[in-house]
């Protein structure tokens, strides 16, 4: 599953894309703060969504219970 971009529109949240998630299906939302990175940073950061994109299209999937395990882990 890949993030979403959405805005506020009157209060609501109104999805800039149409999406394919089921009827009733719950998702978590993070607003999102300005960044204070530069062109190469950005780029970089592009790259690795990129390729994390085309690791979920692959299957190559963790739950999300898998993916805190390993972020305390690193602590």
């Amino acid at each position: 599953m890949r993030a979403f971009k959405a805005h506020v529109k009157g209060g609501r949240l109104v999805l800039d894309e149409p999406t394919n998630l089921p009827e009733g299906a719950e998702v978590r939302l993070a607003p999102i703060d300005d960044d204070e990175l530069d062109d190469a940073e950005r780029g970089r950061l592009h790259a690795a969504i990129v390729a994390a994109e085309a690791e979920l299209d692959a299957g190559q999937v963790a739950s999300e219970d898998e993916l805190w395990a390993r972020l305390r882990a690193l602590r």
